[in-house]
C-alpha cells in the first residue's frame, strides 16, 4: 500500500534518526520531512513503532497516511527536475532521478 510519512520534530538528532529509518524502509524523500513509498500494513505498524520509540517523550509529531491504489492513481502533481548542471545531494528533496511517481 502506498504511504506518506510526514513529521515535525524539533530535535535535530531525532529528526535525523527518523529520516534514516524511513530511508531504511525504502521510502523516498519528497521534502525534508516527507517521505513516500510502498509498505505492507505490518511494515507500516513496525515503522511507526520504531519512529515512536525514537520520538519517545520528546516534542514532535509523526504522521503515516496509507493511500489505496485507486486514490494514489488519482493523485495530481507538478514536478520539475533539477537542472542538469545543478548539484543535487542525497539529502535533497529532489534527489530521485527516476522520480518515484
Amino acid at each position: 500500500m502506498h504511504i506518506i510519512v510526514l513529521y515535525d520534530i524539533s530535535s535535530d538528532r531525532i529528526r535525523l534518526k527518523v529520516s534514516e529509518t524511513c530511508l531504511d524502509y525504502g521510502l523516498d524523500r519528497q521534502q525534508y520531512s516527507a517521505f513516500i513509498g510502498d509498505l505492507t500494513r505490518s511494515q507500516q505498524r513496525e515503522l511507526m513503532r520504531k519512529l515512536g520509540d525514537l520520538l519517545a517523550d520528546q516534542p514532535g509529531a509523526i504522521l503515516l497516511i496509507p493511500i489505496r491504489g485507486d486514490e494514489w492513481d488519482a493523485r495530481m502533481e507538478v514536478f520539475n527536475a533539477a537542472p542538469a548542471d545543478s548539484t543535487v545531494t542525497e539529502d535533497s528533496p529532489t534527489h530521485d532521478p527516476q522520480h518515484p511517481f
